[in-house]
């Protein structure tokens, strides 16, 4: 009779270690995936951080009155950039993921700004070059939306998964931590910036 118990708690201790590592690979691969996707976040960042300068430069000389609004473009990129040096440098840092969604969501509200002035000057509208860029930024935001929107449904998918019982014991026993979701706060970023030259 002692050694049939020794076996079913040999067995019950090598399921247990089974479903620890499956539980810990799985946690894994979703935090991978999470991050992943905030590295498409992080492309598509940068391209708009690529354009922005380009578009500044371009209608400096049209928005001679608008030196505030430009500022508030130049300045809240230069945060972003910051905020996405140091996020890309560790996705895992759950403060700096969130100081880049809020950066990001500066610079969207900055840029929603400028774009509304530009559709004001007439001979902005005009200049193709400018049009070009307005074009090339539209498409931007719209990848930058399709990523944000990719990046949270991967960190929901992990965030869940890692609250599940009893996986939140090998998640707690590996420090695994919740992913932050990309989240507006202010009611003005809720705004996407409007790019069209109609």
């Amino acid at each position: 009779m002692g050694q049939g118990v020794a076996i079913v708690l040999a067995i019950l201790v090598v399921l247990v270690i089974i479903w620890a590592v499956s539980t810990y690979n799985r946690l894994v691969s979703l935090r991978e995936y999470m991050e992943n996707a905030l590295s498409q976040i992080d492309v598509q960042l940068k391209r708009r951080f690529d354009l922005i300068p380009n578009l500044v430069e371009s209608v400096k000389g049209y928005m001679k009155h608008e030196r505030e609004t430009l500022e508030a473009v130049i300045n809240a990129r230069a945060r972003a950039v910051s905020a996405e040096q140091k996020a890309s440098a560790n996705p895992r840092d759950r403060a700096a993921v969130q100081e880049l969604f809020a950066a990001d969501a500066a610079l969207t509200g900055a840029l929603g700004r400028l774009l509304a002035v530009v559709e004001s000057y007439p001979d902005l509208k005009a200049n193709e070059s400018i049009g070009t860029l307005m074009e090339e930024l539209r498409s931007t935001e719209n990848r930058i939306a399709y990523a944000r929107q990719a990046y949270n449904d991967s960190a929901t998918r992990y965030n869940i998964y890692l609250q599940k019982f009893p996986t939140n014991i090998v998640a707690g026993m590996f420090g695994f931590q919740e992913a932050p979701l990309y989240e507006i706060v202010e009611p003005e970023q809720r705004e996407a910036p409007k790019v069209s030259f109609s």
